[in-house]
């Protein structure tokens, strides 16, 4: 996975988008307009801010189907990652959360993304959706069907949820997400939605690719802020960014252009 290539620039900072809930969720409004109009909101305010690219997901919809989301969903998402990609210029993801890797690259394939994000790629987790399996057999295969070069970015060690079975080393589980799930990039984040990624944890997986020479990126995924910037970016070669770039650091608020800006500076004097 070529940063450079996507992104334009080293150590990228992807922005979330996190869509409130779509028709057929338990906390919908009425009709999907509220949801586009939302997403295009806060999508203009993070390119505005100088975020490097976006990653759509619908956060709104807990609780969430495990690895199946039905077809509206995946209309409605499409609808709305189209309807962003209308109106900004900027590289953009999708996530299907829970795990629905198919929606996903359906989805990017449809609107033209460069990348998505699969939250378990290989083995198994316990997760407050039950067990949750990785297939990455068949994600592999379908973006072959697909015919589009669709970046594949995974979660390490996934947050919200625990390992099934005896406990492996962050090597043995990066190795197969690599080695044997053939991810493009690896994520590693904090134990919730928000919470700060373990430093020695990341020093570790960074350790990790090093060692075995690999050439995939590591992305932070969540608890970058201004004052941590120097420390994690000095390790890994990117973050994904949601809760910190929200008004009042709440997950389900509209994004603070402020916030994004503060974010920005601060990455751009590590660059520098």
């Amino acid at each position: 996975m070529d940063l450079v290539e996507i992104f334009g620039i080293d150590i990228p900072i992807v922005g979330m988008v996190h869509l409130d809930s779509l028709p057929g969720s338990p906390q919908a409004a009425d009709g999907l307009s509220p949801a586009i109009d939302a997403a295009v909101r806060d999508a203009k305010r993070l390119v505005a801010g100088g975020v490097d690219g976006l990653m759509i997901e619908n956060y709104g919809d807990s609780p969430f189907y495990p690895e199946d989301v039905p077809k509206h969903t995946v209309a409605s998402m499409t609808r709305i990652a189209s309807a962003v990609g209308e109106r900004v210029d900027c590289p953009l993801g999708i996530n299907v959360l829970r795990n629905d890797a198919e929606a996903a690259l359906s989805i990017a394939a449809a609107v033209d993304a460069e990348y998505v994000r699969i939250n378990v790629h290989t083995g198994a987790v316990v997760s407050d959706q039950g067990i949750i399996e990785g297939r990455a057999y068949e994600t592999l295969r379908l973006r072959e069907q697909l015919g589009v070069e669709t970046n594949i970015l995974v979660d390490v060690d996934v947050k919200h949820a625990t390992p099934l079975g005896r406990e492996r080393s962050l090597g043995a589980q990066i190795s197969d997400l690599v080695d044997r799930g053939h991810a493009d990039g690896l994520i590693l984040s904090g134990p919730q939605t928000g919470h700060s990624v373990d430093h020695e944890a990341l020093e570790k997986a960074a350790a990790v690719v090093g060692e075995t020479g690999l050439s995939t990126p590591l992305f932070v995924g969540s608890g970058l802020t201004p004052d941590s910037v120097d420390q994690l970016l000095s390790v890994a070669d990117g973050a994904i960014v949601g809760t910190a770039l929200k008004a009042g650091g709440q997950t389900t608020n509209p994004v603070d252009v402020d916030r994004v800006e503060q974010l920005m500076a601060a990455v751009a004097e590590h660059r520098d």
